[in-house]
């Protein structure tokens, strides 16, 4: 069975294209700068690989072209269309609608439409990507996987607020929780490796534009740094991450900030972005070793928060077999990951210096020979975990 896996952005589209039960990837790229004149698409098979610069105007043009590129007679991959037996897409925010992989229909198109107001930068990429992929593949299965599923174990004394009962009765506002096809995907990984499949307590740490840890105990989710939408918790490349409320009352009141002006300025101009200037860690990284004192106080912040997440979750756990690393930063940047274990050895967490910066294929450990803790780098693979899935539910 083929499966084509969509991860739809506000301004790009990944896909894999699978075979499944293997697992073996057939074809895979990227498309970035949608909307755009210089638009970039990375395509890549065992035997080719292409980057091609173009004007890709919307996500339908970017979906018709990765079509054109798996059906190219020279490059391509499959035959026709219809080679493709299902599309599983990742969608982001699932409220309290979906709990579980679910095969898409009329109805629960316009229920994850509805739910963009809960994660306005992911749903509204997530719903065009079903919308174009039914068109273009009309004979293949449209699968949704949601970010929140896995959290949905989560019990009530963590997702949770101290607000009154009729706004958790009556508008369901709770903790969802993001990304969980990646810390889904990362933990299962880590338990294997380090072969705790009974009583595992791993904290899974995704860094990328976007940013989350999870506590896992016995494979399960039981807290989450984000939310009710995916805003709160960690300092990410554009977003504010936890913040006093108050700030928000003072901003409204004093100075007469709506509320999609809040909005834009706790989702789009904080974070990393708000207090360097730059959303990208490479370049903050860069300018930090250029003694730009923001740069260093921002990587500071950072690594602080994820710190106070990781000494938290010790605790509701009541002790720590693993952390992991994982997504774009967490995979490739080993400073943040340094400046994360550093002074961290009451809780057993001891990192080897240079095992952290020459990581090795597949799952890197990279803790010293005394560290009570392993602490790993997995790279996630959020397709894989899309497309497995998806083949589970037809």
């Amino acid at each position: 069975m083929k499966i084509l896996v969509i991860n739809s952005g506000s301004s790009s589209i990944k896909f894999q294209l699978i075979t499944m039960p293997k697992g073996a990837v057939l074809a895979k790229g990227l498309i970035e700068r949608i909307g755009f004149d210089d638009a970039i698409i990375h395509y890549k098979t065992d035997e080719n690989s292409i980057d091609e610069v173009l004007k890709i105007a919307n996500h339908q043009v970017g979906l018709e072209r990765i079509t054109s590129l798996l059906l190219d007679k020279e490059i391509g991959v499959i035959p026709n269309t219809d080679a493709i037996t299902a599309v599983g897409h990742r969608v982001v925010h699932g409220g309290n609608v979906f709990t579980k992989t679910t095969l898409i229909s009329k109805q629960v198109k316009e229920a994850i439409n509805e739910l963009s107001f809960l994660a306005p930068l992911h749903n509204p990429a997530n719903f065009t990507g079903i919308e174009v992929a039914e068109k273009i593949f009309p004979k293949a299965k449209q699968v949704a996987v949601f970010d929140t599923a896995f959290h949905q174990t989560i019990p009530q004394v963590a997702h949770r607020y101290a607000i009154p009962n009729e706004f958790y009765e009556k508008e369901h506002i709770r903790l969802y929780g993001f990304h969980g096809t990646s810390h889904q995907y990362v933990a299962t990984k880590a338990i294997k490796f380090i072969n705790k499949e009974k009583e595992s307590n791993i904290i899974t740490i995704h860094l990328g534009n976007g940013c989350s840890m999870t506590a896992i105990k016995d494979g399960k989710s039981i807290d989450h740094s984000l939310g009710f939408g995916p805003m709160n918790g960690l300092i990410m490349g554009t977003r504010s991450g936890d913040i006093d409320q108050s700030v928000l009352l003072f901003l409204a009141q004093k100075l007469n900030y709506s509320i999609a002006d809040i909005s834009d300025l706790l989702q789009k101009k904080s974070g990393m972005l708000g207090l360097t200037g730059l959303s990208d860690m490479r370049d903050i990284e860069t300018a930090a070793n250029n003694n730009d004192e923001m740069a260093k106080l921002a990587l500071a912040m950072n690594t602080y928060r994820i710190k106070k997440y990781i000494g938290a979750y010790t605790a509701i756990m009541n002790g720590l077999d693993a952390i992991v690393f994982t997504a774009g930063i967490g995979e490739n940047s080993s400073l943040i990951r340094k400046m994360v274990c550093e002074n961290l050895s009451y809780l057993g967490i001891e990192l080897d210096k240079e095992k952290n910066k020459n990581l090795t294929d597949g799952i890197s450990a990279i803790q010293t020979l005394a560290s009570k803790v392993d602490i790993l780098v997995i790279p996630t693979n959020e397709e894989l975990e899309i497309a497995k899935q998806t083949y589970n539910l037809l």
